[in-house]
């Protein structure tokens, strides 16, 4: 009984020294930006975003919730509740659809259309895990994005 005490407490040991905490994803890009139903105070918009694991090991993703800002403006929310198997150490893409409040989409329609570039930013959590076992890993990232109307 002592011998498989002993055992169990060295799997545990090294168990909780092998596992690492996921770290955040690093936001890439996004693409194939589309609307899918226009409204006067929401319309629905579909894109890719592409992000980078750094994780020198693959995860899986379980949830995200975050807001989306137009150069410190709300934009919408972004949830996606579904599993999906991302790779270690490489690139994948997220399909991401989302509401937005078209209110803050007018307040910055004259910056949009006559600026090369915009600040998106994005403040969140992803829950994220390996094995069964998940962590909320919280995020915030805000940076330029080149838009082309014309």
């Amino acid at each position: 009984m002592c011998k498989l005490l002993l055992l169990f407490l060295v799997l545990l040991s090294f168990f909780c020294i092998s596992c690492k905490k996921p770290t955040a994803f690093d936001y890439k890009d996004v693409k194939n930006i589309r609307v899918e139903s226009f409204g006067l105070n929401t319309s629905k918009v579909s894109m890719d975003l592409v992000f980078f694991n750094p994780n020198s090991f693959g995860v899986t993703l379980k949830n995200v919730d975050c807001d989306l800002y137009i150069d410190s403006n709300y934009l919408g929310k972004f949830v996606l509740d579904t599993l999906m198997a991302i790779p270690k150490s490489a690139e994948f893409t997220l399909p991401a659809s989302m509401r937005v409040d078209m209110k803050g989409l007018f307040k910055n329609s004259w910056t949009i259309l006559f600026n090369k570039e915009v600040t998106l930013g994005a403040k969140g959590t992803t829950r994220v895990g390996k094995g069964g076992f998940y962590v909320t890993v919280p995020f915030n990232y805000e940076g330029k994005q080149k838009i082309n109307f014309f």
